[in-house]
């Protein structure tokens, strides 16, 4: 697996998945537009889904924007991620942003993600760079 890639396994892909992260999430983080939830996978690696519903994001090409943005940014910082399988909501407000504003509330929230996980003591998080 290349280190800038986005195969499958990094990916969220079933409803399972996601119920195992919506039953018990170990940490959640808001940001600006967006919530996310988050569970330790005992994995090597951490995993992503997305959820940008009509009734907070009504236009489909925002819905995509978001989405796509938000594959990018993880895919970025993978490497540097807990080993935590993630789902990222799109909440009212985040079609308002630009682009710029919208990464940088993204580029916080994985900050947020890598300081909680050491705080709530994951032994596989990675250390800080």
């Amino acid at each position: 697996m290349s280190p800038q890639g986005f195969p499958r396994a990094l990916r969220l892909l079933s409803a399972g998945d996601f119920r195992y992260v919506f039953a018990q999430a170990d940490l959640k983080i808001h940001a600006k537009g967006m919530l996310a939830l988050a569970r330790f996978n005992g994995d090597d690696h951490a995993r992503i889904g997305l959820v940008a519903g009509k009734k907070n994001v009504k236009l489909a090409v925002e819905r995509n924007r978001f989405k796509r943005l938000a594959r990018e940014s993880f895919r970025l910082r993978q490497e540097k991620l807990p080993t935590v399988d993630v789902v990222l909501m799109a909440r009212r407000g985040v079609d308002d942003m630009d682009n710029a504003m919208l990464q940088r509330q993204l580029h916080g929230l994985w900050k947020r993600l890598q300081r909680d996980a050491l705080r709530h003591g994951n032994p596989a998080a990675p250390t800080r760079t």
